[in-house]
């Protein structure tokens, strides 16, 4: 029987935080106890993603329950439109009190400001990104400098606004952080954390021999393209390629560590305000990260890719009502699904613009489960970016397969409709191959697997109502001979 007590809502979500720096999920880089805890007093999520692992897509489809393509928010730099509906809108007009503080990063300095809020302040500077030190806010009064480290004044500020509220109406409060993303910088009370030698991953030196060229043209090596601005340090003069490449990389950790630290930290206030509140058993708590982040797999840093370290978020929740806790989900979720899960949570129906699936009632016992995903599909749009010139993609995951198509859209000839270079593919099989190292796209024996993944992908992509890119079905041998000649200059 459903209870009628209707529930708060915490998310915390904070911004780059690969689940490999979690100790919940096995870290061997740090400890993050109070993130576990809300995994061990509720469920660990093994096999949520992200349907575009980039920021402001990942907010959006988090906020709204759409896919990029639906909800318009493909890249950095497309603002959202924040009048259309959401799991917060849907929220409101149920009886909750709404706020979010923090990043919102969708365009804020274009305008596009949080709707359906009670309250807001949100972070403005560095292109919406924020500061972790005096950073800028904006909320319906303007502008103005918070004083302090950021990753606590966004506790301080949200867990005020509800001590302020009056009256029993159940809130709402998303807690979003700017750590753990670039640039690094930590408080000074974690500066003595991880001086000693921090591991590189297995895939440290990967050559990417099996891999498209597509992934090879990238620019997400740590060793060339994580800027010493970022660092805020020179590397020693001297070093050899390998050597100044492990030095970065452990300047790197030591610092993206720290600023986790510091996360976790205020995660473990969150947990106590609400036990002090006696408000924890009937309150939805989240932690999660807009997407992963690459720590040195592959030799990468960064995200947008849809290998495992950039699409795998983690996500912990908690709500003893009606949660038991030390669960372990493996099952398939997105980010598209948070919105669902929400309102199922609230008892509040979801709005039917909304694509992704409720997962509350694979932990909830009181209530039915929704079918689960046979495969989720994934988009990535923003074709060759200014910073990492990571290529637009699109592919399926089902438990034990991936596969990948390269469409490599914006490289062709103008107006011409035809491109530099072709679409690529890439398969994996996470079974025997958990680190994405062989790509088998091309291997007779698995044909039939990539042809029942396309097929499927295909469905998917219908389903969803997004067109898969021309080039998918154009062959290399398709070019003219003057195309070519065009190609070459």
């Amino acid at each position: 029987m459903t209870d009628p007590r209707r529930p708060n809502i915490v998310m915390i979500l904070t911004d780059d935080h690969g689940s490999q720096a979690i100790s919940a999920y096995g870290s061997v880089y740090n400890r993050t106890p109070r993130i576990d805890e809300i995994g061990e007093r509720g469920v660990r999520f093994e096999n949520c993603f992200a349907t575009n692992a980039l920021c402001s897509p990942s907010r959006a489809s988090i906020l709204t329950g759409t896919y990029s393509h639906v909800n318009g928010v493909t890249t950095l730099v497309t603002p959202i439109d924040a009048t259309q509906p959401t799991f917060v809108s849907q929220l409101k007009a149920a009886g909750y009190k709404t706020a979010i503080v923090g990043k919102w990063h969708m365009g804020e300095h274009e305008g596009n400001r949080p709707e359906s809020f009670d309250y807001w302040d949100i972070l403005i500077g560095h292109d919406g990104q924020g500061e972790y030190w005096d950073a800028i806010f904006l909320d319906e009064g303007g502008d103005r400098i918070v004083e302090g480290y950021s990753t606590d004044k966004i506790t301080d500020m949200a867990t005020g606004w509800v001590d302020s509220l009056e009256g029993d109406d159940p809130w709402c409060v998303l807690i979003y952080h700017k750590a753990p993303h670039r640039p690094w910088e930590p408080h000074p009370r974690h500066k003595d954390n991880y001086t000693g030698t921090i591991p590189v991953p297995d895939t440290w030196d990967d050559d990417y021999s099996t891999r498209s060229a597509s992934v090879r043209r990238a620019l997400m090596r740590l060793a060339e393209n994580l800027n010493t601005e970022d660092l805020k340090e020179e590397p020693p003069s001297g070093l050899s390629y390998e050597d100044a490449a492990l030095w970065k990389y452990q300047r790197f950790m030591e610092d993206y560590l720290r600023c986790v630290d510091a996360v976790d930290e205020n995660v473990g206030r969150v947990i106590d305000w609400l036990e002090e509140r006696g408000e924890f058993d009937d309150t939805v708590l989240m932690y999660a990260s807009d997407q992963g982040f690459f720590l040195g797999e592959h030799g990468w840093f960064d995200k947008r890719f849809m290998f495992e370290e950039s699409l795998r978020m983690p996500m912990l929740m908690s709500f003893p009502r009606r949660v038991a806790p030390g669960q372990v989900h493996s099952g398939l979720v997105t980010n598209v699904d948070f919105a669902q899960t929400f309102l199922e949570a609230a008892g509040v129906p979801a709005h039917e613009r909304m694509q992704g699936r409720s997962f509350f009632g694979d932990i909830a016992a009181d209530v039915a489960a929704q079918p689960d995903w046979e495969g989720i599909y994934y988009r990535y749009w923003e074709h060759d970016d200014v910073f990492h010139h990571a290529p637009a993609h699109y592919g399926y995951r089902t438990e034990r397969y991936k596969l990948i198509y390269y469409y490599n859209d914006g490289l062709g000839l103008p107006g011409t409709g035809v491109f530099q270079y072709p679409g690529e593919w890439e398969l994996y099989d996470l079974l025997e191959d958990p680190s994405e190292l062989n790509n088998l796209a091309d291997d007779p024996a698995y044909a039939s697997v990539r042809a029942g993944l396309t097929e499927a992908m295909g469905r998917e992509q219908e389903r969803l109502h997004d067109a898969p890119h021309p080039s998918q079905f154009r062959r290399p041998g398709d070019l003219t001979n003057e195309s070519r000649r065009q190609i070459k200059g």
